[in-house]
């Protein structure tokens, strides 16, 4: 690989030059056209670009994506904007463009959320509209699969309203989402190429299934692997063949033979679900939910602390990262009473609801909060519904960094999407409309959501690895000018992963 001579990049305040060689920034200085300090001439067969004042900043990183689902969701009906389930059904209707299914096959929508509805979704609502067609309907949280009759005696699932939830659900998915592997890997490299797009470097994909298998696979398709870095998570139901294959989290996995690739394809954390979501009413709280009176009014406990011990013990000795969902408050005070009790570290994945007591408690025991911004203007009127009383310490990251607690952004795509200034307009400012800002004292500044959105990372140094971006103007102007409308649409104009280009675009396509 050829050394990159980047030249009048904006560093901050000052415009200077950067040399990258052997995937690392190994130089940095007002001119570098002579060579770098202690380098007689430079590297031979030096790629030079000219920025011409274009920011170079450290690249993004999305901490929680399912990328399948990313991939696939881009090509599924849209029901988001339904306020019924007669409207979603409506939308599924309407996305079939008045052309009849072919027999047998799924019609799959996505992105519906009813935790505003007057009347819960049922198989009736989609039989109604489209009978005898197998309609699969995967709630925005992803944590709620909705069915019609056709559809659930197709896949085999026993639901006689049509809805079921949490790992029911996404064994729908899993099984509804079913296209040939080629196909599949093409969809999530293309992915994966518009993430890059958007300057983004590496990701942490969660999604369900044997990730071990697939990525190995998908790393072998294109010279030099995917577009960006991908650390595949393990799920609880694979933590032992993971042991037993001697994996542990940060090694290339099995059986890439491309070096570019097998650095860029690692094994990531195993996944741990304390609860289930807000959106589905399953995030496990200290409040009620409004109105209900069934044994899981408080929402459901999926990982007792016993059992959370014994798998943080478990994966954390066989050096495997850990990542544990915990959604409501009370699920965010197992999950760190698990990594207490187990005696190592991690992340909380999500982390929307956390009890003022508890906020310490990260950086004293030295667990992550990956959080993801978007949610919170998404969730605001569900929240402000169901968790009422309690918004005092949703999506609480002003909180988290004022208490120390380590902070990392991500998407959950298809949750969200996956562009890493979204999340970042997200965390600055809370709003998506009009509204003024819901819980604006939560707001992260902009230099601590962007360092958030970079592995920490808050500027370009000597000795980095050669994770970089290169946007147009420097985000402080553009949120200056512009506002979190600008720094959504921030304009990428290079990415490089460890000094390889991944994205080229405008002046330096």
């Amino acid at each position: 690989m050829s050394a990159l001579l980047l030249r009048r990049a904006r560093l901050g305040a000052a415009v200077r030059d950067v040399l990258v060689d052997t995937g690392r920034v190994r130089a940095v200085a007002d001119d570098l056209s002579a060579g770098a300090p202690g380098l007689p001439e430079l590297p031979a067969g030096t790629e030079v670009v000219d920025l011409d004042g274009g920011t170079l900043l450290p690249g993004l990183t999305d901490a929680h994506v399912h990328l399948d689902q990313w991939a696939a969701v881009r090509r599924r009906i849209d029901v988001s904007a339904a306020r019924s389930a007669a409207e979603a059904a409506a939308l599924v209707v309407h996305g079939l463009g008045g052309v009849p299914p072919e027999p047998g096959a799924l019609v799959l929508g996505q992105g519906f959320r009813d935790a505003l509805w007057a009347r819960p979704p049922d198989a009736a609502a989609l039989d109604a509209v489209l009978p005898g067609v197998p309609v699969v309907l995967a709630s925005g949280d992803m944590h709620t699969a909705w069915l019609s009759s056709t559809a659930a005696e197709l896949l085999g699932f026993d639901a006689p309203t049509g809805v079921v939830r949490e790992h029911a659900a996404m064994e729908v998915f899993a099984r509804a989402g079913g296209v040939p592997d080629d196909v599949l890997d093409g969809w999530v490299l293309e992915a994966a190429s518009a993430a890059a797009a958007r300057g983004v470097t590496a990701v942490v994909d969660l999604e369900y299934g044997d990730l071990v298998t697939t990525w190995a696979r998908r790393a072998a398709l294109r010279p030099g692997g995917p577009a960006l870095r991908v650390r595949a998570g393990v799920w609880v139901d694979r933590l032992e063949e993971t042991i037993a294959a001697g994996l542990r989290s940060g090694d290339p996995l099995p059986g890439i033979g491309d070096p570019v690739a097998a650095d860029r394809v690692r094994l990531g954390p195993l996944k741990v679900f304390v609860d289930g979501s807000l959106g589905t009413r399953t995030a496990f709280c200290s409040h009620a939910y409004p109105g209900a009176t069934h044994p899981e009014a408080h929402g459901l406990l999926r990982t007792p602390l016993p059992e959370l011990e014994r798998l943080l013990r478990r994966a954390g000795a066989a050096g495997l990262d850990l990542a544990v969902h915990a959604i409501g408050d009370r699920a965010t005070a197992v999950a760190l009473d698990g990594f207490a009790a187990a005696g190592c570290t991690g992340r909380i994945e999500h982390a929307q609801q956390v009890h003022p007591d508890d906020l310490p408690r990260f950086a004293e025991l030295g667990v992550v909060a990956s959080v993801q911004p978007r949610h919170a203007v998404d969730d605001r009127d569900a929240a402000d519904q169901h968790w009422a009383g309690a918004t005092g310490w949703a999506f609480p990251y002003r909180a988290l960094v004022e208490a120390g607690a380590g902070l990392v952004l991500g998407s959950d795509a298809p949750v969200a999407p996956l562009d890493p200034w979204d999340g970042i307009a997200s965390a600055v400012h809370r709003s998506l409309d009009e509204r003024a800002a819901w819980h604006p004292e939560q707001h992260l500044d902009l230099d601590v959501a962007l360092a958030a959105a970079s592995g920490g990372r808050r500027a370009v140094r000597v000795g980095d690895v050669a994770d970089l971006v290169v946007v147009a103007e420097p985000p402080a102007a553009v949120l200056a000018r512009d506002g979190v409308r600008g720094l959504r649409a921030t304009e990428v104009q290079g990415t490089l992963v460890a000094g390889r280009w991944t994205h080229r675009s405008g002046p330096l396509g």
